[in-house]
């Protein structure tokens, strides 16, 4: 029913949550991150970027790796980022589309494939559909 890709099967993967990796670009961060090494929580910032993640692919090619797993990189307002408010744009404290997309190239320099965890199944409160909802009540087709 389902095809896995041939590269999976051999793919040794590092996992990213990217929030919490490396800040590289501190243009990008929310205007309260906290320092590194702060305890962290859900609603809590430290600035970890894609320029990041980016500017360490050597020390992660250099560890054997062949897989990236990216924890959410959706637009949403906690740190996690499973709360997303919109699948299609990249949050802006990681960066840009255009970031993404030099991470992907960067990566398959490499021959690192990158996977990206996105959770279709719940939604922040910011969603659309969900504010949609809280503007017309019970009537929207998407109650």
């Amino acid at each position: 029913m389902y095809s896995v890709p041939d590269w999976v099967r051999d793919a040794i993967f590092y996992e990213i949550f990217p929030e919490r990796y490396t800040n590289r670009n501190p243009d990008n961060d929310p205007p309260y991150v906290e320092m590194w090494g702060g305890i962290p929580i859900r609603t809590s910032f430290f600035g970890g970027d894609l320029q990041g993640i980016i500017d360490k692919l050597d020390y992660l090619e250099a560890l054997g790796i062949n897989a990236i797993y990216l924890t959410p990189i959706f637009t949403a307002n906690t740190s996690h980022k499973y709360d997303a408010i919109d699948y299609c744009q990249v949050d802006p404290h990681f960066g840009d589309l255009n970031t993404f997309r030099l991470l992907l190239k960067e990566a398959h320099n490499r021959g690192v494939q990158i996977l990206l965890d996105a959770v279709f199944n719940h939604v922040g409160d910011g969603f659309w559909t969900f504010q949609d909802m809280v503007e017309r009540g019970e009537t929207p087709p998407y109650v």
